[in-house]
């Protein structure tokens, strides 16, 4: 049996409609690092991430992220490693895998209800998806008319190298929102003059 640790699969966490994609670094494992973090399916103040890397890197690293921030408490490491260990996480996954799935389906509901000229993306897996606008739309004409009316979206372009390149887009963010405010803060995206 091998005991070389496996990378988890990409957004494996929360994959909703298909078999999660596997991890770059599953290819060439001597030659790509993988890494990851505890922020979206736990918190991100649990301020925790690991990486595996290849053998002959590992000094390198260890050496760069002693540089780097001096350690992490071990406190919060060992109950980390506690809660895996005890399979907590894993029934926290199940537990929470449902409850996204919802809010993540509640969006793509609304947006078809209430921006049928935007295209979601990216929506079979995480906590949020890419939304692609009518190119004729003002990015920033409409987070800002969205904040003015108690919403907050992202505008995607600042994402982007060369942000003034970027297409008009929103990231809509459903983690961390109750589907009634889904459903009423994309309804009044959707009222949005900027978006006509």
């Amino acid at each position: 049996m091998d005991a070389t640790p496996q990378p988890s699969l990409y957004d494996a966490e929360f994959r909703y409609d298909r078999a999660p994609i596997g991890a770059l670094q599953g290819l060439a494992p001597q030659r790509v690092t993988y890494a990851a973090c505890a922020s979206k399916t736990l918190t991100p103040a649990l301020r925790l991430g690991w990486l595996v890397v290849p053998d002959w890197l590992v000094h390198e690293a260890v050496k760069q992220k002693l540089l780097d921030d001096m350690g992490n408490t071990v406190l919060e490491q060992l109950a980390l490693a506690r809660f895996v260990e005890s399979g907590g996480f894993a029934r926290h996954l199940r537990r929470v895998r449902p409850i996204y799935r919802r809010r993540r389906d509640t969006a793509l509901a609304s947006i078809a209800a209430s921006l049928p000229g935007a295209n979601p993306t990216g929506v079979a897996a995480g906590l949020h998806t890419y939304l692609r606008l009518p190119t004729s739309c003002d990015e920033m004409g409409i987070v800002e008319a969205a904040r003015d009316r108690g919403v907050l979206v992202e505008g995607a372009s600042w994402n982007w190298s060369v942000p003034s390149a970027a297409p008009p887009a929103l990231v809509i963010g459903y983690g961390a929102i109750a589907e009634p405010a889904i459903r009423s803060g994309l309804a009044i995206l959707g009222s949005l003059p900027h978006l006509r």
